[in-house]
């Protein structure tokens, strides 16, 4: 969206009035509403904002506007926003590093010296060598909105492939670089979304879509995904078309190649749950496409090609995952050997190395290291600082080093080097922070859901804690997708905590904590069983006296906004804050946007049936929204460049609820420019959103901040 200064009708005068906290009602901006109305099975659904969907509209430019001029200008009132803001950046302000990974002969890793709006990316013969600087992210943009979404580096280590996001897009561009000149040739491709880059010969397989219409860019289905093969060197209209299904046009296919070469792996996709998967001989030539498997039912990822074997993850008749093998002479999904059986706790990813597999398991949703023979014979568990995320796994199948880091709510990240023959790991970085973790102590509590479900949730906070119901506490959850939240390290959080806040994530069904069966158990005609989880999570958080509603917070994004959304209609009494970013708001009409149409297995859509149409229409969080609630006070985060979860979602919710509400709790949108759904935002505007979030909070709970 483009930010263009228009003086519209359509906006009354911007009253600011902050004298003590919810003492006045703000005077919003006043949409215009149009007489849009949709049927839906006999139906007839108003939609007065309909116009706020065209993002690229002078109206909508001068209603963003408006928003934000409102909305920071409350924030600028707040009187310890800029210590916050300042503590924060005292806080982040220390070197960060990921795990290693080994490709091309060289290895390679992450580094943040401390406030970098972008990490910067090293390569390194061996660990322990003097690194060298690869790429520097920091040089694309000079406010740090182009940020890497892609590292590939070829088998023979002589180019890196890498792709970059402009503004928080999800749209990629691809590039290669000479490794021993460190300078790009002249490749440049465009048009690309959830691609990687797999690297064969002298060049690589990826997929892309057709250049969008001018100005659809942000908004427009992205159908007719197809398969390439680039070529180093040459230009994009060059690239040879591998595979396409017209007859498909919503499908999207992920390409692969694996370690050895001998395998182009094709991944096909129609939503976010199940996939068909295609395998093709690199090696025989003119070898068929073989359909391994042609419906969507479940899940399968190839892990690699080891000997004569293709390893395979799947949750086909295991919901919790399993290890399957295919040998090369018997390409048949239903001749499969299995490997890693299924058991009680969910497979999460394997890994060849050293001629082992290290398995990673969830149990009660933190992470577990097994690690097995090439047969699925048990060796022994990889010891672990604790309960925390392993991440970064990184290994070679016939190397013994391998690299991992692992994190937890007050553990920061820690890369380990292992080894894998003696299952012994050391410390290689370990971050300074000077805070005193010690004084901070993490909970795993479960609770009963109302359907009497037991649902796991952390809780983290001070030692000495006393439990008088008047705890500044901030619930998050998400709830979706087959996504686990796990134990991680997030430096922000440390403004809440030492401020005497209480920080809680619950483990909601539909996310993937418990395997398939827990997240088929909040989709779709289930999807209230996530919003009953969290609501009684909350419930629990007050019964125990940890917090009470005059000081409970919510928090969530994307899917997790329309978490946020769906329960401060129907439980507004138990919240005094909900912060939803770049929620899912409008479910009558996210499958028109983008790439939403994936997300109908988990959702269903309203046009499947009057019985999905009316379920959805029960919880949408725009078409729930009702005058005489009390809805607590509410910052709805969201950005121009948001094209998975479009900002039209946000602006209408934020419309209708300044609208509808009439009490004295500030209703607020705050909308980034040049930033996206999230990924690759730089350092400066995490770090003035993460002020502008608690300020708000803390302001709206009548707390002030030691600072």
């Amino acid at each position: 969206m483009k930010a263009i200064s228009i003086i519209s009708v359509l906006f009354a005068g911007v009253i600011i009035a902050i004298t003590s906290c919810n003492s006045v009602r703000l005077h919003y901006p006043e949409a215009k509403k149009v007489n849009q109305v949709d049927d839906y099975f006999g139906t007839k659904v108003p939609d007065p904002y309909r116009w706020l969907e065209n993002d690229t509209s002078k109206e909508t430019a001068a209603w963003v506007k408006e928003e934000n001029k409102l909305t920071f200008g409350y924030l600028e009132k707040i009187p310890y926003r800029d210590k916050i803001k300042k503590r924060l950046e005292e806080l982040w302000n220390y070197p960060k590093m990921s795990s290693l990974w080994k490709e091309g002969g060289y290895y390679f890793f992450a580094r943040n010296d401390g406030l970098q709006n972008q990490s910067v990316y090293y390569i390194l013969k061996k660990p322990g060598d003097e690194p060298q600087v690869i790429l520097d992210p920091n040089k694309l943009s000079k406010d740090g909105t182009v940020a890497l979404s892609n590292f590939a580096v070829s088998k023979d280590g002589k180019y890196l492939g890498y792709g970059i996001s402009r503004g928080g897009s999800d749209w990629q561009e691809f590039f290669v670089r000479d490794i021993k000149t460190k300078k790009d040739l002249s490749d440049h491709l465009r048009w690309i979304k959830f691609s990687g880059m797999a690297w064969y010969g002298d060049g690589f397989y990826y997929s892309r879509y057709a250049k969008p219409a001018r100005g659809q860019e942000l908004v427009a289905a992205n159908k007719n995904n197809k398969v390439y093969y680039h070529r180093t060197g040459t230009s994009q209209d060059q690239d040879r078309l591998v595979y396409e299904d017209p007859a498909h046009p919503d499908r999207s296919f992920s390409p692969g190649v694996t370690e050895d070469r001998k395998y182009l792996i094709i991944s096909v996709t129609q939503s976010t749950s199940g996939n068909a998967l295609y395998v093709k001989n690199l090696q025989q030539k003119d070898a068929p496409l073989i359909k391994l498997v042609k419906n969507f039912d479940h899940d399968y990822w190839v892990v690699d090609h080891i000997g004569d074997q293709l390893l395979i993850m799947t949750n086909d008749n295991a919901p919790d995952y399993k290890l399957i093998a295919l040998r090369d002479n018997d390409l048949n999904i239903e001749h499969a050997i299995e490997i890693l059986p299924e058991k009680e706790q969910v497979l999460t990813s394997v890994i060849p190395g050293g001629g082992k597999l290290i398995a990673e398991y969830l149990k009660d949703a933190h992470s577990v290291l097994n690690v097995y023979d090439m047969k699925g014979k048990f060796l022994h568990e990889v010891a672990l600082p604790g309960i925390g995320t392993v991440g970064g796994f990184h290994a070679k199948p016939n190397d013994n080093v391998a690299f991992y880091s692992f994190t937890s709510f007050t553990f920061p990240s820690v890369v380990y080097k292992y080894d894998i023959a003696n299952n012994r790991s050391e410390v290689y970085f370990k971050p300074d922070i000077n805070f005193d973790f010690d004084n901070y102590v993490t909970e795993q509590v479960f609770y009963y859901s109302k359907d009497s479900t037991r649902v796991p949730m952390f809780i983290v906070h001070q030692k000495n804690i006393v439990l008088n119901g008047k705890n500044p506490t901030l619930l998050y959850g998400y709830g979706g997708f087959n996504i686990s939240l796990t134990p991680s390290f997030r430096i922000s959080r440390l403004v809440w905590l030492e401020n005497g806040g209480v920080f809680a994530m619950a483990n909601l069904r539909g996310g993937g904590e418990y395997g398939e069966r827990w997240h088929l158990a909040g989709t779709k005609m289930h999807k209230q069983n996530v919003f009953d989880d969290f609501i009684w999570a909350a419930k629990y958080l007050i019964k125990k006296h940890y917090t009470s509603p005059r000081y409970l917070a919510i928090q969530g994004g994307s899917n997790g906004g329309l978490l946020i959304g769906a329960v401060v209609n129907q439980a507004p009494e138990l919240f005094r804050v909900a912060l939803p970013a770049v929620g899912v708001m409008d479910m009558l009409r996210y499958n028109k946007f983008t790439i939403g149409r994936y997300w109908a297995s988990d959702y269903g859509t309203s046009e499947d049936s009057r019985e999905m149409f009316e379920y959805l229409y029960h919880y949408s969080p725009l078409h729930n929204i009702r005058p005489g609630k009390p809805y607590p006070a509410i910052l709805i985060t969201t950005a121009d460049h948001d094209d998975r979860v479009v900002p039209a979602h946000s602006f209408k919710y934020a419309a209708t609820l300044q609208a509808t509400y009439k009490g004295k709790n500030p209703i607020l949108i705050r909308i980034e420019t040049k930033a996206g759904h999230g990924g690759g935002k730089p350092t400066t505007k995490q770090i003035e959103e993460a002020a502008d979030l608690y300020s708000f909070t803390f302001y709206n709970m009548g707390i002030t901040p030691k600072y």
